[in-house]
């Protein structure tokens, strides 16, 4: 099972040691034209584009993964894959190189990352860490191919005939397991969607504690992982669970979209106005036909032999959720990739007593223009 990097709360000294050591359908055809000619050596690229993940390969890193065309090479070492950056089936003139994260990275958080190593361009960041690394870690995020963030509470629905929301978890008392960190958990229990005493922040990413209760506990997971894998592939469980996304229940910051320091923004903006399109396309691509970067996903979990278990059915099932429950849909403007200003701006109000209760330093005057941007986007690039 996967092990996510904590969110981030209470992170500052943890990022410090890092540092130191809508209704959208399936995807179809875009109403833009696939990405052709691009080059991203005349954009002013670097000669490698590095992309830092927040985890092992697996379907939810399949839009990066799509950008790397054939002849690639696997690094068992440091666990990053890389090869031509493609767009539109030609070669853009740079490489790409996409790392793991997670256990490859000591499960230090990507702002970390990107702070440690200045040479990795872009990596995942999330509203909920730019909110609370504001002043010490700033970063902004150029591109979101997640609309949605995948991350969910989920309980066993024969238990809990009667619980269709997280809230509803409230009343039964049960134990809701979770990564000790998580920011979600801090606005859940102080806006009293869940109690104080429910809460359990010993969830290390693992089964055995929820098949242990027998259905009486629950625990957080991620709508393009658990479900499947309880049903279909954890042994001592094979059936469903019910779930709601924490999205849905409040916490509404993008996850696993694209950001980078303030310093190579600035630096590489010519690159991102011609790069960041070609991702957006390859967020689309994806979807509508995974098996191409499903294969290398899956080749490149086999070669690290770290312990990380993942099969094709589960990258399968992960591109179907995501376009099930819409987690990659177009944003209100009708955009693939675009940010809601609008959201972005609500949640750092909704964020910032949160963190600010944990001992956070956010920024003064913060707005969303500073933790995210629409510059680079090209606004023809759209789901169908």
């Amino acid at each position: 099972m996967k092990k996510r990097p904590l969110l981030a709360t209470a992170v500052i000294a943890a990022l410090t040691l890092a540092a130191c050591g809508g209704s959208d359908n399936a995807a179809s055809d875009t109403t833009a034209a696939a990405a052709t000619g691009v080059d991203l050596v005349a954009a002013g690229c670097p000669a490698t584009v590095s992309l830092q993940t927040d985890w092992n390969p697996e379907a939810e890193h399949g839009n990066l993964y799509q950008l790397i065309g054939p002849g690639y090479t696997v690094d068992t070492a440091k666990l990053r894959v890389t090869g031509d950056l493609m767009a539109g089936g030609k070669t853009t003139g740079v490489k790409v190189e996409v790392r793991a994260g997670g256990p490859a990275i000591g499960y230090s958080q990507v702002t970390a990352e990107l702070y440690k190593d200045p040479s990795i361009l872009l990596g995942f960041t999330s509203t909920d860490e730019a909110v609370a690394h504001s002043t010490d870690f700033p970063t902004q995020a150029v591109v979101a191919p997640f609309n949605i963030n995948p991350q969910i509470i989920m309980w066993d629905p024969a238990t809990y005939p009667e619980v269709k929301t997280i809230g509803d978890l409230k009343a039964t008392g049960a134990k809701v397991r979770y990564f000790d960190g998580a920011a979600y958990m801090d606005y859940f229990t102080a806006t009293g969607i869940l109690d104080k005493k429910q809460v359990d922040a010993t969830y290390d990413g693992a089964p055995a504690s929820f098949i242990a209760a027998g259905g009486k506990d629950t625990q957080q997971g991620f709508g393009t992982a658990e479900p499947y894998f309880y049903q279909n592939v954890l042994k001592d469980w094979m059936k469903p669970v019910a779930y709601q996304y924490i999205h849905d229940a409040g916490w509404t910051a993008y996850a696993q979209s694209l950001g980078g320091t303030p310093e190579n923004i600035a630096k590489y903006d010519s690159c991102l106005k011609a790069l960041v399109p070609v991702i957006q396309q390859a967020a689309l691509d994806y979807v509508a036909a995974p098996d191409t970067a499903n294969a290398i996903i899956l080749d490149a979990v086999t070669q690290y032999n770290n312990g990380w278990v993942y099969d094709a059915g589960q990258a399968k099932a992960a591109v179907a959720k995501m376009q099930e429950d819409k987690l990659i849909a177009n944003s209100p403007d009708g955009t693939l990739g675009s940010f809601d200003m609008d959201r972005v701006t609500a949640f750092i109000a909704t964020a910032t007593p949160v963190f600010t209760s944990t001992g956070a330093k956010v920024k003064d005057g913060l707005v969303a223009d500073d933790i995210v941007t629409n510059k680079y986007i090209n606004p023809a690039i759209k789901l169908g």
